[in-house]
């Protein structure tokens, strides 16, 4: 554990972050799974959950959560999934 004062901030800092980070982590990937269901389920309102789950995906890389690489591979695979299923 943290010794000096500054080391004891920091880790409640961090503490604090990570939450945060969890919870738009996890936000995403239940944007992606309503998504991936919708489409197995060949639902027809899918192309509009991909531009609210895109919009997600987006937001998460911007905050710095996922890479912005990650974020571009998995809109890009959600996109191609939509094209496969019509």
């Amino acid at each position: 554990m943290a010794n000096t004062k500054s080391a004891k901030k920091r880790a409640e800092k961090s503490a604090l972050q990570r939450a945060k980070n969890r919870t738009v982590r996890s936000k995403m990937r239940t944007a992606v799974k309503k998504f991936r269901a919708a489409v197995a389920a060949g639902d027809d309102k899918a192309k509009e959950i991909l531009a609210g789950t895109i919009k997600i995906v987006d937001s998460t890389a911007q905050k710095g959560v996922i890479h912005k690489n990650t974020a571009a591979r998995t809109k890009s695979r959600l996109a191609a999934s939509l094209k496969r299923a019509n």
